[in-house]
């Protein structure tokens, strides 16, 4: 039961986008398009899920035992920085169809906040506090990661189709590109929040 408040409260009640605000800058800027916004969803889907796993023991079996805790943030960036570049090198030799599928995707996910944000929730325990019977361990910080991961590309691909069907439409000249796309995803923002209370 608890591994299922988990997932919900991730995907719906705390979605990392649309109640934490992080992962903003991909939620814009590769929403244009449905197959670019799936693309980047399963990206950042691997490249979280593995983040999370190796920075949660980097902070228990580094960090805070050698109380270097203030190491956390600069140690957080360079591991997620080496995944990505060790994936992309992984995925070129070994499946050049989907390299090429990931394109500029991948060495995006590097900069992108959310990875950072979750793995240092994860790191801390803090994300624990919101679901009740959740504990700070792997297991379910990895579930949690993984679950938001699912919370970003359900928010990316929904906004994408629904920014496709706004360019087949006819919008107002002034509200078209970016203040139609603001406008959507504030109203995005307010149907999530109806979620809130389910966990």
């Amino acid at each position: 039961m608890v591994y299922f408040l988990i997932i919900i409260s991730a995907i719906f009640v705390n979605n990392i986008v649309f109640s934490q605000f992080l992962g903003i800058c991909p939620f814009l800027g590769v929403s244009k398009r449905i197959s670019t916004a799936l693309g980047m969803g399963a990206a950042v889907t691997f490249v979280l899920t593995l983040a999370t796993i190796v920075t949660y023991l980097l902070q228990k079996y580094v960090l805070e035992m050698f109380h270097v805790e203030f190491l956390q943030t600069i140690l957080f960036i360079l591991v997620i920085a080496t995944l990505v570049q060790i994936i992309e090198i992984v995925l070129k030799k070994t499946s050049p169809s989907l390299y090429q599928a990931l394109g500029v995707f991948l060495p995006l996910i590097t900069t992108n906040c959310c990875i950072l944000g979750v793995a240092i929730l994860v790191g801390d325990g803090t994300w624990a506090a919101k679901i009740s019977g959740a504990e700070p361990n792997l297991l379910q910080g990895t579930i949690f990661a993984f679950a938001t991961a699912v919370g970003f590309a359900l928010a990316l691909v929904l906004f994408a189709g629904i920014r496709e069907q706004l360019a087949m439409n006819n919008v107002p000249k002034a509200m078209q590109g970016t203040p139609i796309a603001l406008l959507t995803a504030g109203l995005l923002a307010m149907a999530f929040m109806g979620f809130s209370g389910v966990v």
